[in-house]
């Protein structure tokens, strides 16, 4: 599976096995969990064949799902051995933790067993620790925290046996070293928390069917549900529908508590929408009650929030008795830091940490409409050295600005709410204009975009090198960040070429904004003990509602290439 000396090589695994895990979370019903879990093990620990052997009621195992040959699934997907002949095979061999180890020298006595099997001839083994292609490998699925008097082998007594996972012919040819034989035994453990979970869910829907059918079948079924929603591995909770108190918290697991680090008395005063971020109120308003899905950040009791993904359903306690809402609740705290430590590489500048392109046009975006400005009463132009900065421009919505989210119980909505209708294209848009074109100031304020362009760069990176330009871009980013306000936007373009967005702001206090950032530019710049110089220039554009994004900062380049070409041509020494 890996080459034991070369630690990139496990981390590639490692990731692979991250990925593959992350999927098992993903699939909708058992079936296509446990497909996952054969497919898991070709795409994410190298084997060409993987075969899951799922424990039926009565004890046997049966071929739930295969992977890598579509002659074998079709030939022994559905076939079943005995639980006597798997037990036998989980006692023979070498074990390797929790898994089970049956080299060819000892496999030949289990070819006539009533257990299915599927496997290729091949030359014998040239050395020690290659891959024979009658040699077995068993990594068994125990249920997590579960005990059973039955027991499972030695390698598993006293433990609940969910399934096994037999592996065939690893891509390298050789035996799994310790660390192949640990990412498989951590694989097969995560597949049993996901079957597990499948299985849960599975048993819980039936559950609640025999819930809606009779009151016999509810006191009957109170239990067990009672068992599955308390132990249940991820949070659960269980809310009103209707009525005056519609989405308070009735009942709530002791995975949810520990969550939130909030005692169940205590959860009862509240509702989802007590505990939600506020950024994320609007998706949770939007979740359905009916098969509902939404990731949003619950308050802890410390004041921090955490990331969830919440399931909905609604059940009710007789066919024609009140409806709850059941929540299941599942912490995706990890999965989110990744997926936004990825989205800030994406969006970001690895060199400067600045906004790069991408995220600058979408910012630009996010203010620009197609209807012209002057459609709403305003006129204006596009100007050059001279128009101006502004304040807060980002992803989030105007400052001051609340959705218009109605609270209505006739509905029952998800949480009570009903979803966001489709607004207007220009509802709550604030348009965009430019101050006018002449020399006196006429008091509008808008968008200004600073195009800047370093001066002498090229020479610094051709006299110094790479890493003195690097420096110097650097030092740039970092002073024209510190001369703006907190709400504008510094972004490298690419090259030396950087943007600089400031909202609110009328022609003078732009090209006073661009005197003073090129006054933060020109003083010298220390790198290796060295002093360089780079100069700068500006232009000054304007984005108003009606034009593209590329119209925008096309304009804002021109300009600049007007004010370069304008000034007189100043040699400057790169130190």
């Amino acid at each position: 599976m890996e080459t034991e000396s070369e630690p990139y090589v496990r981390l590639s695994t490692l990731r692979q096995l991250h990925q593959v895990v992350a999927d098992l979370n993903t699939a909708r019903s058992l079936a296509d969990t446990v497909q996952t879990v054969a497919d898991g093990v070709v795409a994410g620990l190298n084997y060409e064949l993987a075969c899951v052997n799922l424990v039926r009621p009565d004890g046997d195992l049966v071929v739930a799902a295969f992977a890598g040959s579509s002659a074998a699934e079709a030939l022994i997907t559905g076939r079943v051995g005995s639980r006597a002949a798997w037990d036998r095979r989980l006692s023979m061999g070498v074990a390797w933790g929790d898994l089970r180890f049956i080299p060819h020298t000892e496999g030949w006595v289990l070819l006539d067993d009533d257990v299915p099997q599927w496997h290729t001839e091949g030359p014998a083994p040239r050395f020690e620790d290659e891959w024979h292609p009658h040699d077995r490998l068993y990594a068994p699925m125990y249920a997590p925290g579960v005990r059973s008097g039955k027991g499972g082998g030695p390698a598993g007594s006293g433990r609940e046996l969910l399934g096994v996972i037999s592996v065939d012919r690893p891509r390298n040819g050789r035996h799994p070293g310790p660390w192949g034989q640990e990412a498989l035994q951590m694989y097969a453990s995560q597949s049993a928390i996901a079957i597990s979970n499948a299985r849960l869910r599975s048993n819980m829907q039936r559950a609640l069917v025999r819930l809606e059918r009779e009151q016999q079948a509810l006191r009957a079924s109170e239990e067990s549900f009672r068992q599955a929603f308390e132990y249940a591995p991820s949070g659960m909770a269980i809310a009103e529908m209707g009525g005056d108190q519609h989405g308070r918290l009735l009942r709530t697991n002791d995975a949810l508590c520990r969550l939130l680090g909030r005692p169940a008395s205590v959860m009862r005063r509240y509702s989802f929408a007590d505990l939600v971020h506020p950024e994320d109120i609007g998706t949770l308003l939007r979740t359905s009650a009916e098969g509902g899905r939404a990731e949003l950040r619950l308050g802890r009791r410390d004041g921090t929030y955490v990331w969830v993904s919440l399931r909905n359903s609604v059940v009710a306690d007789t066919a024609d008795g009140p409806r709850f809402l059941l929540t299941h609740v599942e912490d995706i705290e990890e999965r989110k830091r990744h997926e936004l430590q990825l989205a800030h590489r994406a969006s970001h500048d690895a060199l400067t940490g600045l906004p790069n392109s991408a995220e600058l046009r979408s910012r630009l975006s996010a203010r620009l409409c197609e209807r012209p400005a002057h459609a709403a009463g305003h006129e204006g132009g596009t100007y050059g050295y001279g128009a101006g900065p502004g304040p807060a421009l980002g992803p989030g919505p105007e400052p001051g600005y609340e959705a218009p989210y109605e609270y209505d119980h006739e509905h029952e909505h998800g949480f009570g709410f009903e979803p966001a209708g489709v607004a207007g294209a220009y509802d709550h848009h604030v348009h965009l204009a430019a101050p006018s074109a002449g020399e006196t100031d006429d008091g509008t304020k808008g968008l200004a975009v600073l195009f800047c362009d370093l001066d002498g760069f090229k020479s610094i990176n051709d006299r110094f090198g790479h890493h003195t330009g690097d420096a110097v871009l650097i030092e740039v980013a970092r002073r024209l960040t510190t001369g703006v306000r907190d709400g504008d936007t510094v972004a490298r373009l690419g090259g030396d070429e950087f943007v600089v967005l400031a909202d609110g702001l009328g022609a003078a206090d732009a090209a006073d904004l661009a005197v003073r950032l090129r006054n933060a530019i020109i003083p010298p710049i220390r790198v290796d003990g060295r002093a360089v110089r780079v100069g700068a220039s500006f232009g000054i554009g304007w984005a108003e509602c009606g034009m593209s994004v590329e119209e925008v900062l096309n304009s804002a380049d021109q300009r600049m290439y007007v004010e370069k070409r304008s000034r007189a041509k100043v040699h400057r020494r790169a130190g």
